[in-house]
């Protein structure tokens, strides 16, 4: 069965084959949560909200339509669910933690998270400046990199996913693409 489309799956789901949702979730649950992770940076949130997608898949699985592509449909859920979780994160104010002499201990004690020239140069795996340059774009441009590069997405199921128009996601992919080669040359 794990054979089937994504589609026939649900359609099986729907006649109430209880496996096939199964095989949907086994088929798609590191690849959301990667997705998710990447997007927000926190591996505990992204292990709990990767799980309320799938629990929105099941809830809202008898209104998907059949003329979608499940895999877009499953990653735009995964997006919006990352957008909200970004809009609830509220930041601490530094302030907060000063003592009634006003120093702030945290603050003395944060290291900058920003690699020193020298650290980066002797790192010999490319694939770490590449993930450094990419968390420096905008979340749409790492969203549609991530989806394209990693999930092997095409340029219409990504538009699908996050709900834009293909010229929009073709339009982002080259930014995306410029503004991350202009990141790399700025490293060294």
């Amino acid at each position: 069965m794990a054979e089937l489309s994504d589609e026939q799956l649900v359609s099986k789901y729907l006649a109430g084959d209880e496996k096939s949702l199964e095989i949907l979730v086994l088929r798609y649950f590191k690849p959301i949560y990667t997705f998710i992770f990447r997007n927000i940076g926190d591996a505990k949130a992204a292990e709990d909200i990767t799980q309320d997608v799938f629990v929105r898949v099941w809830k809202n699985l008898k209104k998907f339509k059949k003329e979608r592509s499940f895999k877009t449909w499953i990653f735009s859920i995964a997006k919006n669910a990352s957008i909200d979780f970004l809009r609830k994160k509220k930041s601490v104010p530094l302030s907060r933690f000063e003592n009634q002499a006003g120093e702030n201990i945290l603050a003395e004690r944060l290291v900058d998270p920003a690699p020193l020239p020298d650290e980066i140069f002797e790192r010999e795996d490319a694939a770490n400046l590449l993930r450094l340059a990419i968390d420096q774009l905008s979340l749409k441009y790492r969203q549609v990199l991530f989806l394209r590069y990693n999930d092997h997405f095409t340029f219409r199921e990504i538009a699908e996913s996050l709900g834009e128009s293909i010229d929009t996601i073709k339009s982002q992919h080259r930014r995306a693409v410029i503004a991350l080669k202009k990141t790399l040359q700025k490293l060294p």
